[in-house]
């Protein structure tokens, strides 16, 4: 549901929803289901302060924008409830961009047969 237009509108309200809180996107993938960022997080904040930001604002306006979304979602929830987080300490940061920046989707597989 991320791609297209909505992928693009997500990447957006991210970006936006960042640079209002004081949180430096150095990279980001947009999947089919999923997000990955390398996102610097001020010390003020806290990791799941952050993430409430970043999915809470863009689940609000991509389903007030995108009536795809809404009908497909309605009454339940754009993001899964848990996150995934793990610090730069050990790995640099130019790994963490190449290992996010190589996130792309599988490509669908047409003769995958059920027998």
């Amino acid at each position: 549901m991320l791609g297209g237009d909505v992928g693009n509108r997500c990447r957006e309200l991210l970006r936006e929803t960042a640079q209002a809180h004081e949180m430096v996107v150095h990279a980001g993938s947009i999947n089919r289901d999923h997000v990955h960022m390398l996102v610097l997080i001020p010390p003020n904040l806290s990791v799941s302060r952050a993430v409430q930001h970043l999915k809470g604002r863009s689940s609000h306006k991509l389903l007030s924008e995108f009536g795809i979304l809404r009908k497909r979602y309605w009454g339940q929830h754009l993001w899964a409830r848990g996150y995934r987080v793990a610090t730069s300490g050990n790995v640099t940061d130019e790994m963490w961009v190449e290992y996010i920046t190589n996130q792309t989707p599988p490509e669908p597989d047409d003769n995958y047969n059920v027998t």
